[in-house]
């Protein structure tokens, strides 16, 4: 578990200062440079406990009451419910409306390809009549003024 130990900084400690007791100005002295000089002065040792995350997450564990923690779950427990639930259902419906889309929307895109493939092979076939009437303007009204024998 976790051990808390109490570090009381020497400099924070007032101790008694000969001189007048109205003197406030040691009061609004800058203690972030009489700490960074004389922290800079002592040696760094950091000591690292022998803990594991799992353990840290544990202690934590124990900051909230039993009701909060119940409560928690719970609420995670329901919405982690519906979540699933909401992805089970959204799979599936995607899955119907693409395999719809596919059998109902093949065959009209195939029918549709062919039709236009159809109008273009009959105005392909229009063009070519035209120009065999520019190149030979009177082919095409003789074959069809002559009376049939």
């Amino acid at each position: 578990m976790v051990q808390l130990e109490e570090v009381e900084d020497a400099d924070l400690i007032r101790l008694p200062r000969p001189g007048p007791i109205d003197d406030d100005d040691a009061d609004f002295t800058d203690t972030d440079s009489s700490l960074s000089s004389t922290s800079s002065s002592l040696p760094l040792t950091i000591t690292t406990p022998n803990e594991s995350l799992r353990d840290r997450l544990l202690a934590l564990r124990d900051m909230l009451p039993p009701s909060t923690r119940r409560r928690i779950a719970a609420s995670t427990a329901t919405l982690t419910g519906y979540v699933k639930s909401g992805l089970l259902y959204g799979g599936k419906t995607l899955w119907v409306v693409s395999t719809s889309a596919l059998l109902l929307g093949m065959p009209f895109a195939l029918a549709f390809a062919e039709e236009q493939q159809v109008v273009e092979m009959e105005k392909e076939q229009r063009m070519r009549e035209l120009g065999n009437e520019v190149l030979t303007p009177g082919a095409a009204t003789s074959a069809a003024g002559r009376p049939a024998l």
